[in-house]
């Protein structure tokens, strides 16, 4: 099975977790979008955080350029989408701890 250089780095961004949560950006539903640029080996990713004053955003965003720059050569650009965060965007099953789903 051939993995896609965008599935490779969505799973390489499960290491990056919320502290305040304790689930990672992608069960989350943070990552909004990925652009690939095969031709330079760089990703530029849209992301949200959980609330527009998430204590940890500049650590979670930082660890999400960190992560994804060792797996893209040309490096990873991170920017912050306006989309509001609520529960519906988690993967599914994520939130059953919370009770949530």
């Amino acid at each position: 099975m051939i993995i896609s250089k965008e599935e490779e780095l969505i799973e390489a961004l499960r290491s990056v977790i919320d502290p305040e949560i304790g689930l990672n950006v992608v069960e989350l539903g943070l990552l909004r979008q990925i652009d690939i640029d095969e031709e330079n080996d760089s990703a530029k990713i849209t992301m949200i955080l959980t609330t527009p004053f998430c204590p940890y955003g500049p650590q979670i965003i930082e660890q999400v350029r960190l992560i994804g720059s060792q797996l893209m050569a040309g490096g990873v650009e991170v920017e912050i989408g306006m989309e509001l965060w609520d529960p519906s965007m988690m993967e599914e099953g994520a939130g059953g701890d919370w009770g949530l789903f």
